[in-house]
């Protein structure tokens, strides 16, 4: 079981490398193309897409360090849910300091979900990562959400000067004590 690690891998002068992992491809494709366009020009971003982890070991020497994974989540599909679940085990508690992103889709059509609202914020606030939600189907929510990944993996890459992806974290977090009394 090759376990993905924050720093296993050199950086790469001035790239951010981002990390899109869920079992809606046609989601991940439409968000890596907008995160691609606004970058055009500006910022030096390289998006890699997987349905699961573990990541394939042959292609494992070419991959760069990846600065943020973010997790998408249908809600309507539980296909999505148990992908997400069989994954986080083969990322290192490391990454869980700021670099890890949970984004829920499907948000707009909560009645009709097969996946519970507070299911997701349970796991969310189990693995201490930031919650995100927008619907992907949609241009101008795409674009806004990308607009949000991009600046989250500037600041996850330490490409902006006196943030840290662990100061995010603790600034984009509300208090975990009421949901932990929850539990």
């Amino acid at each position: 079981m090759a376990l993905l690690r924050p720093l296993d891998k050199l950086p790469i002068l001035d790239v951010a490398t981002i990390l899109l992992l869920g079992a809606e491809e046609t989601l991940l494709k439409q968000l890596a193309m907008t995160i691609v366009q606004l970058c055009e020009g500006t910022a030096k971003i390289q998006v890699h897409m997987a349905s699961c982890l573990p990541l394939p070991t042959d292609r494992e020497c070419f991959r760069p360090r990846i600065d943020l994974i973010v997790f998408v989540l249908n809600l309507h599909s539980k296909y999505s849910l148990t992908t997400v679940e069989t994954s986080l085990p083969h990322v290192d508690a490391s990454f869980f300091l700021g670099k890890v992103c949970f984004l829920v889709t499907g948000v707009r059509k909560e009645p009709h979900s097969s996946i519970h609202m507070d299911t997701i914020k349970k796991l969310a606030t189990t693995y201490h990562s930031l919650l995100l939600f927008g619907d992907l189907e949609v241009e101008c929510f795409r674009t806004s959400m990308a607009q949000r990944l991009i600046r989250i993996l500037q600041i996850c890459a330490g490409h902006v000067p006196g943030l840290s992806a662990l100061n995010l974290l603790s600034m984009m977090k509300p208090s975990l004590e009421p949901i932990l009394e929850e539990m």
